[in-house]
């Protein structure tokens, strides 16, 4: 298993930017696809981003496309999320994860997030 520990979430306005940070302990971080995914109140936890442990292989969903980027730094095990035009639909408990490069599907215990508010 990996530990991994969310962090760099805040209150922006919307228009704003974040950039947010996992770190990641345990077995080699470099072997793994990570991903992160949201869960906004009331909601179902979703996917955000993709990273194929290479890190020469994005995805991302549709209503993020275009404004966040996923990226990591083998050397540091930590991978990041820099969210640039937020918007308030964005507001969420924002959560990393390994994945299954397959399907992008999370495959290890879930760490406690990191909230991200974006005002109107």
């Amino acid at each position: 298993q990996v530990q991994l520990v969310e962090s760099g979430g805040g209150l922006v306005q919307a228009g704003g930017s974040l950039r947010l940070s996992c770190a990641a302990s345990g077995r080699a971080f470099s072997n793994y696809a990570m991903g992160w995914f949201r869960q906004a109140p009331g909601e179902e936890r979703e996917f955000v981003a993709g990273l194929r442990r290479s890190g020469n292989v994005r995805y991302y969903a549709d209503s993020v496309r275009g404004r966040f980027t996923i990226s990591r730094d083998n050397a540091k095990n930590t991978v990041y999320l820099q969210m640039n035009s937020l918007k308030p639909e964005d507001t969420a408990v924002y959560y990393c994860n390994t994945v299954d490069p397959r399907n992008w599907h999370p495959n290890n215990p879930w760490g406690q997030g990191t909230q991200v508010t974006v005002s109107s």
